[in-house]
């Protein structure tokens, strides 16, 4: 059974990606950068420069389903809320930003819509709200 999660322990780390793959490149890279300086050669200039374009598949490999999930949250949080506040509220739904969304995702329905108020009429940012939320709703279903 995991920890409940929190405001301290809500981030993800992935040790396959984060720590293996990552560093795996990352310390290729350096190796290259080392091998041009003490070797200087054309084929020395063409290892760091593979070295630096197999980094760029391995950052938007990440990147892009965190950008749909990051979609689909929103998504979420807009009909979440639609469903939860008063229907005279429903416009300003919609002037929430993306950081704003994401980090109501955590709050528990009795609290969302008071705080998604509180991130309108202060221009909260993800900390600050994730900070007030009293009741944290688990995401356990993130990429």
């Amino acid at each position: 059974m995991s920890k409940t999660q929190s405001l301290k322990n809500h981030a993800r780390l992935d040790p396959l990606f984060h720590i293996f793959i990552f560093a795996l490149y990352l310390l290729n890279l350096v190796y290259a950068g080392f091998h041009l300086h003490r070797q200087p050669s054309l084929s020395s200039g063409w290892y760091l420069v593979l070295s630096l374009a197999a980094i760029v598949p391995i950052v938007k490999l990440r990147a892009y389903p965190l950008k749909v999930q990051d979609r689909v949250i929103r998504l979420e949080e807009r009909l979440r809320l639609q469903a939860l506040a008063p229907p005279q509220w429903h416009a300003q739904i919609y002037k929430l930003n993306e950081g704003q969304l994401i980090a109501l995702r955590f709050a528990c329905d009795d609290e969302v819509v008071e705080l998604a108020k509180q991130a309108l009429e202060h221009n909260l940012n993800r900390k600050q709200i994730k900070e007030r939320i009293k009741n944290w709703r688990a995401d356990e279903w993130r990429v």
